[in-house]
């Protein structure tokens, strides 16, 4: 096929049409893409950025920043956006592995990343600052505004985005301009956007969702954003009434939920909420559902697929599942050992296939070989599915805890902790026990403060769950530790727990 950006620039609308609306009360048109990401591949070109050389960056969240990205895609590069939360170890391990051409940053971060980028011999730091400051952006004001696409095939390169890395060194998943494609465009037709609709996105853009699935839809459909720079609730209850969808993480839900200014009324209008990037509990699917009249739309994605599955638009969008695959993608249940695909309803590991699928681990084709298997992505997710076709994911199989001798998956603990009423949300481990191997423990975050009666959330589990099941501790805390995209880091959990039980 061709170049990502060309495809996407196919569908722009002519005229005055609004891409952005920006906090300051400004706007960035279609036309003001073209030209902006022109500017920024022929800056790349003149810094002596070449097809196929990667450009990293770690820098807040700006319109300039997406027109990087846009201008990356046409110059035949590979965007490589990096967590704004990495350290300067993590940095230098990322500088030395990916080796960018072009390494862009925060004008303030720049004391800092210059000397580590000099060590790691990356060639050029540049600075993109979110007020539009910076060098980058000061050279792109000067650069022509016309550029002639750089022909990619559809396996050619697109993007590397390193995942967290919570076992063993970070993997850089390579992303190619089909994989994003196929995606983007696939999305837009089974979520109905259209050039009349407005997303009001506050995710980052470091991230899969935030920079892939909401930006790349917009840009796909001709239609429009509400660009925050950040999550910030009273700011999303002002904006809510202009946006007609919205994507966000469950921790979005959960604060809006917790603002008495958001009501029925407020939302009446919206056409489609997206929640992704971490599991939206059932408990507050049901109490979204009942405030404001709307099922929030649940799916499932990865760093390695983009976009997997997703409760229909039109149909039943069932609370605690991920919804069926996506048109083109495929899904099957797989036994962990033997890689056997699994009868329907059996729990396995979820193994999947399509455009989406990623090309490989950057410079790790031994982990590549041990995570694809005859071209089906082995996820490390743990899941079944039921008659309907639909998709529950029950954890992720290092979560897996063995309790002597018995399969525990967090995900349906959590489910029965976060239904009590006492309950705001939870976390499930399994930490050593000297008789069991593992024994199940539950972090809770209690709906009201100061609330800690562990005999109380026992009793209200005592017919839910097996007893194997049931937590041999509970410990109340006010919060619970989560990434950028709002996934409770569960190992931060098990290393601070893990003497609790002896």
């Amino acid at each position: 096929m061709t170049n990502l950006y060309t495809r996407l620039a196919e569908r722009f609308p002519t005229g005055d049409t609004v891409f952005a609306h920006l906090t300051d009360g400004s706007v960035v048109r279609y036309a003001d893409v073209e030209a902006r990401s022109a500017r920024f591949a022929n800056v790349l070109r003149d810094l002596g950025v070449q097809t196929g050389d990667r450009v990293a960056v770690q820098a807040e969240k700006s319109i300039d920043m997406l027109m990087a990205y846009l201008g990356c895609l046409r110059a035949g590069a590979v965007f490589l956006p990096l967590n704004t939360a990495y350290t300067a170890g993590e940095l230098d391990y990322f500088m030395r592995d990916a080796e960018p051409a072009l390494f862009l940053c925060d004008p303030k971060a720049l004391a800092a990343v210059a000397p580590l980028a000099a060590a790691a011999g990356v060639p050029r730091v540049e600075t993109l600052g979110a007020q539009g400051e910076g060098s980058l952006s000061k050279l792109a004001d000067a650069a022509p505004s016309s550029f002639e696409n750089v022909a990619r095939d559809d396996d050619d390169l697109a993007a590397i985005l390193y995942t967290s890395g919570t076992t063993g060194r970070s993997k850089g998943a390579m992303l190619s301009h089909d994989n994003l494609a196929s995606n983007a465009f696939m999305l837009k037709d089974f979520w109905r956007f259209t050039a009349d609709d407005i997303l009001l996105h506050a995710l980052p853009i470091f991230h899969t969702h935030g920079l892939f699935v909401a930006t790349n839809i917009v840009l796909a459909a001709g239609a429009s954003m509400i660009f925050l720079p950040r999550f910030d609730a009273a700011e999303m209850l002002r904006q809510l009434p202009r946006a007609t969808t919205m994507m966000g993480v469950p921790t979005f839900y959960i604060r809006l939920l917790d603002e008495p200014a958001f009501t029925r009324d407020l939302v009446q209008h919206m056409r489609l909420f997206v929640s992704g990037s971490a599991p939206l509990s059932a408990d507050i699917h049901r109490e979204f559902r009942a405030r404001t009249g709307h099922a929030i739309l649940e799916r499932y994605g990865m760093t390695e697929t983009n976009m997997n599955t997703s409760n229909p638009y039109d149909g039943d969008r069932i609370a605690g599942t991920v919804g069926q695959p996506l048109p083109g993608v495929s899904i099957r249940i797989a036994d962990p050992e033997s890689g056997r695909e699994l009868p329907q309803g059996e729990v396995g590991v979820i193994e999947i296939a399509g455009p989406n699928v990623f090309k490989g681990y950057w410079r790790m084709p031994e982990k590549t070989a041990a995570e694809v298997r005859d071209g089906w992505f082995i996820s490390g997710d743990l899941g079944f599915i039921d008659p309907q076709g639909y998709v529950s994911i029950v954890g992720r199989a290092k979560d897996l805890i063995i309790s002597g001798g018995y399969n525990v998956y967090p995900a349906e603990v959590e489910t029965a902790i976060d239904e009590l009423p006492e309950v705001h949300e939870s976390a499930v481990i399994g930490v050593p026990h000297r008789d069991l191997g593992e024994g199940v423990v539950a972090v809770i975050v209690p709906r009201e403060p100061g609330f800690a009666d562990a005999d109380a959330i026992q009793a209200g589990l005592a017919d839910k769950l097996a007893r194997f099941k049931q937590p041999k501790a509970i410990l109340f805390v006010d919060a619970l530790p989560k990434n950028a995209m709002g996934k409770v880091q569960k190992a931060a959990l098990r290393e601070v727990h893990k003497g609790l039980l002896g």
